[in-house]
């Protein structure tokens, strides 16, 4: 339970108006829900809020994280390395996605249906919340995921492979073409992939963008947010 309390702080937006849908954006490896919040704030020139969706930025735990030494960093799981070849931790992913859920399920519990929750991130962000949308919480309204990838072999595929009905919620991908953290050839074939097993895809290149958000980005996200959760 202490994993849940750390995660459930959240930095949380209200709706101006009457709450009728919910937005959760994870972030990358090694932030915060402040840290996330701040930088789509800044990429927005002024503080982003809807009138009708609640914004949640929760933040990931403090846990060994190998890539950094095995040193304590705020992730949402454990991987052996940063690239596509390698198998996923997928009892650490497992783990996490369970938790996270809890906190999708409040949202619900609080009368917000399904069908009017995203799930989306940066970078690790985004791999989570492809996790979340198409194995754990298959009947939300839409998954983003920006500058993010899925391992080669990915329990994703495998779950889509043997539970089709559930590539039905809708995908915005964004990746800068020249991000040399997470190069864009991990999420085109990520994409692809998807795309294969029936998801609706939107894949985006933003050009001469490395990894991290830019304004192009965050203008076309919040149209798409916004089409698949009208104010009503």
């Amino acid at each position: 339970m202490e994993a849940i309390a750390r995660i459930s702080k959240a930095n949380i937006v209200q709706a101006t108006r009457k709450h009728t849908a919910t937005v959760f954006f994870f972030h990358g490896s090694g932030g915060t829900a402040e840290d996330m919040k701040e930088w789509v704030d800044i990429i927005n020139r002024e503080k982003l809020q809807f009138p009708h969706i609640k914004l949640v930025y929760p933040s990931a735990p403090s846990q060994p994280y190998t890539p950094n030494n095995g040193m304590m960093q705020n992730v949402w799981f454990d991987r052996v390395a940063i690239t596509n070849q390698v198998p996923e931790d997928l009892k650490s992913v497992d783990s996490m996605c369970q938790h996270v859920s809890l906190l999708i399920n409040k949202e619900v519990e609080d009368g917000i249906p399904r069908d009017r929750i995203i799930l989306g991130g940066f970078s690790m962000g985004g791999c989570l919340a492809l996790h979340l949308a198409y194995r754990f919480k298959t009947a939300v309204a839409g998954c983003f995921a920006m500058s993010s990838f899925l391992n080669k072999g990915s329990a994703v595929y495998e779950h889509l492979k043997a539970n089709p009905e559930d590539a039905k919620i809708p995908l915005l991908q964004y990746h800068g073409t020249v991000d040399t953290l997470v190069p864009i050839e991990w999420g085109e074939e990520s994409a692809r992939n998807l795309k294969e097993l029936g998801v609706n895809v939107e894949f985006v290149p933003l050009e001469r963008v490395e990894h991290e958000l830019n304004r192009k980005e965050i203008q076309g996200w919040k149209d798409w947010l916004l089409d698949l959760l009208p104010d009503k």
